[in-house]
């Protein structure tokens, strides 16, 4: 039985980008609560050489937006990279989610062994589909939701592991 790419990439980047709004949402209640200036935690990371938490939501959305164009042979659209605020990270996935959800299963599954170009800072990987979905996207966009709920966890906003898996059917 073959995987279906679409079934593969577009429901666990949705699940993942919709937790990661759900934890920013409580992030910015609690700075609220406790009249913590929010720029604080957009701002803040885990330690001083590794990204903030904007950035990691930016790099979360550039994945999955990133993935499911890719796959699907479109181009990805380009975002503006500029959020600096809860509202503004949470407009940014949720535009990411919008996005996603237009997307059919015919338009991605059977990209398995599609050539994908991901051009870096410096280089272009080359990847064929599968590999570039399971290697590469799914760990990116994990690494990256892990990161901002780890940031947040540690800066004391009360999250908990169910809040990183969302609402298990």
């Amino acid at each position: 039985m073959s995987i279906s790419m679409y079934l593969a990439s577009v429901p666990p980047i949705l699940r993942a980008l919709t937790n990661l709004r759900a934890v920013l949402e409580k992030a910015a209640a609690h700075a609220e609560a406790r009249k913590i200036d929010p720029s604080v935690l957009v701002n803040a990371r885990l330690y001083p050489d590794m990204l903030p938490l904007s950035r990691q939501v930016r790099i979360a959305t550039d994945n999955a937006k990133g993935a499911a164009s890719r796959l699907a042979g479109r181009e990805p659209p380009k975002y503006e990279d500029n959020e600096s605020t809860f509202p503004e990270l949470v407009a940014r996935i949720d535009k990411t989610i919008a996005l996603l959800e237009t997307f059919k299963p015919e338009q991605i599954d059977g990209s398995e062994d599609k050539t994908i170009s991901l051009p870096m800072h410096d280089r272009t990987l080359t990847f064929k589909g599968m590999p570039y979905l399971l290697d590469y996207v799914l760990p990116n966009i994990y690494f990256h939701v892990t990161t901002a709920y780890a940031i947040l966890r540690h800066n004391g906003v009360e999250i908990g592991k169910q809040d990183f898996l969302g609402k298990i059917s």
